[in-house]
């Protein structure tokens, strides 16, 4: 069953569907055949805008399990072989530091409806009953409803050079978040296991190339529009909210 095709949900994002079609009418006098396209960037700014505070919270939990991994650490190593204490002193360390482990998760579970929401106006081709016009609409000549995989079997190389250019640029975005967003440990304060296992998750944002490849045009401008960003509010609520250094895979998970 699809959620967003039926009852309060389908309504609202019928309703995100008008604005984002008024937007593209406002747009077309300056934009052109581009005015859909570029209304996608500009709803996507707009509600990124919204959940700004909710990045500052993600920081924050940030800074919060960096300061704490020193003392961590030391709770690993002196209780190693009683988990039961081991969970009972990590527990009562957040508890003194006014802390949480899955603080910085709860930000995640906050924005991940809204951003669904959104999300979904650029994938279904039916909203709340009626056809997705917005899908119908093109940039640099290319349908906003086609697919990379959909157009390799006899589009113009035009077209497939359109999508390769968008699918480079989320590449390099996902690249840039891997550097620019990963945080320092320190060897001590990681275990073996735990660090591996780090490494091997900072490479999952690629997988974001994989979707693009998969899901309408339309989706592929918001992809690179959310995640170029998150980039640029998290290096620039890191610097705001006196954080540390960013550098090296090992990225926080939450």
């Amino acid at each position: 069953m699809d959620i967003f095709a039926a009852g309060p949900i389908a309504g609202i994002l019928d309703a995100v569907y008008h604005f984002v079609t008024w937007l593209s009418h406002s747009l077309a006098p300056s934009a052109g055949t581009a005015s859909a396209a570029l209304a996608v960037v500009v709803l996507t700014m707009l509600v990124r805008a919204l959940l700004v505070p909710v990045g500052a919270s993600q920081v924050r939990a940030e800074f919060t399990r960096r300061r704490l991994a020193p003392q961590l650490a030391e709770l690993q190593r002196a209780h190693r072989g009683d988990r039961e204490t081991l969970q009972r002193k990590t527990m009562e360390l957040y508890a003194a530091e006014k802390a949480s482990p899955l603080a910085g998760c709860f930000p995640l579970l906050l924005q991940a409806p809204v951003l669904s929401l959104v999300y979904a106006l650029f994938l279904h081709p039916t909203i709340n009953g009626h056809a997705n016009a917005l899908l119908a609409q093109h940039l640099f000549g290319v349908p906003l409803g086609a697919s990379f995989v959909h157009v390799l079997g006899g589009a113009s190389l035009a077209t497939i050079g359109v999508f390769l250019v968008f699918l480079a640029a989320i590449a390099a975005v996902m690249a840039a978040s891997r550097k620019l967003l990963a945080v320092p440990h320190t060897p001590a304060a990681t275990p073996g296991a735990a660090n591996t296992l780090t490494r091997v998750l900072s490479f999952l944002p690629f997988i974001t190339v994989v979707f693009a490849a998969f899901v309408p045009l339309a989706a592929v401008v918001y992809l690179l529009t959310t995640t170029s960003w998150t980039v640029v509010e998290r290096v620039t609520l890191r610097r705001v909210l006196g954080g540390f250094p960013s550098g090296g895979p090992d990225a926080i998970l939450c």
